[in-house]
C-alpha cells in the first residue's frame, strides 16, 4: 500500500533488521580512533519556537504540494536489505552521548527503502542548527559502496538509545513512522503521525515527517521534545511530541493540521500492526508455531465508559470495522496473550511485543474508531490499523487540534477495575461430542479473568448475554474453569452462507454486568475434513 513504510510486503523484516543495525562495518583502529573524537557537524543557528512551525505548515497548506525530488535514487535503490546492513553509525558521532543525558540519537542512512531524505535540527536556547549529512557519521564494510556515494545523500531518520549502550528503544525512519521497543524491549508495532485514505478502494496516501527539531534535553531529564513538519498531498502538519521515560515510556502528541484539499478518511492517532494467525484461526495457519501476531485485539474504552475486547482477524478480503463514539476515553492494539509457549518463538519474541494505547486529551468529539483488518500469508507485513476519524467532514482549508498520549505497554495503563477482561477466545465445531456435528455449526469458548469475577465462586446463574448478526445461538452457559481464576462463556452459533456474523457477548449475575464486551467479526468456514 505505501512504497516507503506502510501496511507493505516485506516492511516489517526490513524495518526490524534495520532497528538491530547500530555497530557492523568497521574501519582502521588509527582512524577508528580519530573519528571516536568527532562529532556531528551543525550549520548555522537561527531562531526556532513552535508558534513559527505552526504558521509555517498553515502557509504551505495554503499552496500546491511540491514534494521534494528524490536525487540518486538509481543508486539508493542498489543499497537493498542486505546492501544496508554493512552500513553502520558511527557510536563517536552520537548526539549527547554525555553520561548525564538520558536520550542519546543516532541517525539513519539512506537506502532502497527509505530513499527520500529528512531534514534533522538540534534546538537549543531558543536557536535551531541543522545536521548536514557527512559520509563520517556511518562506516562502511563495501568501500566500493562507499566509493560511490555523494555527499549529498541527507538521512533517513533517526534513532533514540539507551544510555550507555548500544540498543535503541524508539524510532522514527520512514513516511510518519515511528516505534518503540517497549517495556519488554523488543519491538513490534508501530504509530503513526496520520493516515488518510486507508482502507479504501482507491490508493492511500501516506504523509511523512519532512523535517525535524530536536531539543537537546537538560541535564538528566525526564522527557525529551521533538518537533515535526508533516506534508502530504492533503494536509500539511505541525507536530510536538513529548516523549518520557524510563518509567514508562509515553508520549504526548500535539497534532496541528492543515487541510489542502478534501479528505474522504482522516485517520488521527493511527496504529499499524501484525495478525497472521492466532487460537481464534488456527486452521489457516501454515506455520509450525501455535500463534504469530504483533497484537491480538483492539481495546476501546467509550465515551460513556463501555469496555470493549474486539479480538483480530485475518479476513481473505480487506475489511474495515467502525466503532461510532462521542469523546472515547481511549483504545489501543493491544497484545494481552503474553505466554511464551503460546507462541515458541525465541527470535521474535512475541510475547514480549508491546502494545500502544491511545488516550485522548479533551473532548475529540463525534466520530468512530475504525479497524482496517488486510489479509496476509505471512508474518513480514503489516496488515492491521486503528484510527480515530472525526464524524466532521474534513474539506479543504481545514485547521484541526488533536491532542493525546501515546502509552507503549505490555499490559493497557488503565484497567478495568470493577469487570473482568477477555483474555482468549476459542472455537471449533459445534454440536455435541459423540453425536452428529451439524454443518456450519461453530462453538465459541471466551475466557474473563478479573474485576467482578476476582473471588466469585462456582454457581450456575451466571448468565452469558448474546447477541448475533445474523444466524441462530443456542446452548449459552458460564462455568468457572477449575483450578483458575477464570470464568468460561460457551455457546454455539448456527449460520449459513458466507457473509460476516458481527457477535457481541458479556456476562451478567442479578443483573449486573461481570465483564468488559467481548466483540468479533465470526466469518464463517469449514474445517479441513
Amino acid at each position: 500500500m505505501e512504497p516507503s513504510g506502510g501496511l507493505v510486503p516485506g516492511r516489517r523484516r526490513v524495518i526490524g533488521g534495520i532497528a538491530g543495525l547500530l555497530l557492523g562495518a568497521g574501519c582502521s583502529p588509527l582512524l577508528a580512533l580519530a573519528r571516536a573524537q568527532a562529532s556531528l557537524p551543525l550549520g548555522h543557528a537561527m531562531p526556532y519556537d513552535f508558534t513559527a512551525l505552526r504558521e509555517r505548515a498553515r502557509r504551505l497548506a495554503a499552496a500546491p504540494y511540491a514534494p521534494s525530488p528524490v536525487a540518486h535514487a538509481e543508486l539508493l535503490e542498489s543499497i537493498d536489505y542486505d546492501a544496508y546492513k554493512t552500513i553502520a553509525f558511527r557510536p563517536g558521532m552520537t548526539l549527547w552521548p554525555e553520561a548525564d543525558s538520558a536520550f542519546p540519537v543516532r541517525l539513519f542512512h539512506p537506502g532502497r527503502f527509505f530513499k527520500r531524505p529528512v531534514r534533522i535540527h538540534v534546538v537549543q536556547d531558543g536557536a535551531a542548527r541543522e545536521i548536514p549529512y557527512s559520509a563520517d557519521a556511518f562506516s562502511y564494510s563495501d568501500p566500493e559502496l562507499a566509493a560511490r556515494l555523494p555527499a549529498d545523500l541527507g538521512f533517513a531518520g533517526f534513532r533514540l538509545m539507551e544510555p550507555g549502550k548500544e540498543t535503541d528503544w524508539l524510532a522514527f525512519l520512514g513516511a510518519s513512522y515511528f516505534r518503540s521497543a517497549g517495556p519488554e524491549g523488543q519491538y513490534g508495532m508501530s504509530a503513526r503521525g496520520l493516515a488518510i485514505d486507508t482502507g479504501l478502494p482507491t490508493p492511500e496516501e501516506f504523509p511523512r515527517f519532512a523535517e525535524f527539531w530536536l531539543h537537546r534535553p537538560p541535564s538528566r531529564p525526564e522527557t525529551m521534545t521533538i518537533d515535526a513538519l508533516l506534508e502530504s498531498e492533503s494536509c500539511t502538519g505541525a507536530y510536538r511530541f513529548l516523549i518520557s521515560r524510563p518509567e514508562a515510556i509515553v508520549m504526548e502528541v500535539r497534532a496541528h493540521l492543515y487541510a489542502r484539499r478534501d479528505i474522504t478518511r482522516l485517520g488521527v492517532a493511527p496504529l499499524t500492526s501484525m495478525f497472521w494467525y492466532s487460537e481464534t484461526n488456527r486452521h489457516r495457519a501454515t506455520d509450525w508455531r501455535p500463534e504469530v501476531h504483533d497484537s491480538d485485539g483492539l481495546a476501546l474504552w467509550t465515551g460513556k465508559g463501555e469496555r470493549i475486547w474486539r479480538p483480530l482477524n485475518n479476513p481473505h478480503v480487506v475489511r474495515t470495522s467502525t466503532f461510532l463514539d462521542e469523546s472515547p476515553k481511549g483504545f489501543g492494539l493491544l497484545q494481552r496473550d503474553r505466554a511464551f509457549y503460546h507462541y515458541e518463538d525465541d527470535g521474535a519474541f512475541y510475547d514480549k511485543r508491546p502494545g500502544v494505547w491511545v488516550e485522548p486529551l479533551g473532548a475529540w468529539g463525534a466520530g468512530e474508531v475504525q479497524l482496517v483488518e488486510i489479509p496476509t500469508d505471512d508474518e513480514i507485513h503489516d496488515n492491521i490499523a486503528a484510527y480515530w476519524k472525526p464524524a466532521r467532514p474534513v474539506t479543504a482549508g481545514d485547521e484541526l487540534d488533536f491532542a493525546y498520549r501515546l502509552h507503549w505497554v505490555a499490559e493497557e495503563p488503565f484497567p478495568p477495575a470493577a469487570v473482568g477482561r477477555v483474555v482468549a477466545t476459542r472455537l471449533g465445531r459445534g454440536g455435541v461430542p459423540g453425536q452428529p456435528r451439524p454443518p456450519g455449526r461453530k462453538k465459541f469458548a471466551i475466557d474473563f479473568q478479573g474485576g467482578a469475577l476476582d473471588g466469585l465462586k462456582q454457581r450456575f446463574d451466571v448468565d452469558v448475554v448474546v447477541d448475533a448478526s445474523r444466524g441462530r445461538v443456542d446452548g449459552r452457559y458460564a462455568v468457572k474453569v477449575v483450578g483458575t481464576p477464570r470464568w468460561r462463556a460457551v455457546f454455539d452459533l448456527d449460520v449459513a452462507g458466507e457473509e460476516p456474523v458481527d457477535l457481541r457477548c458479556y456476562l451478567t449475575v442479578d443483573g449486573r454486568v461481570l465483564t468488559e464486551t467481548w466483540l468479533f467479526q465470526y466469518l464463517p468456514f469449514d474445517f479441513p475434513a
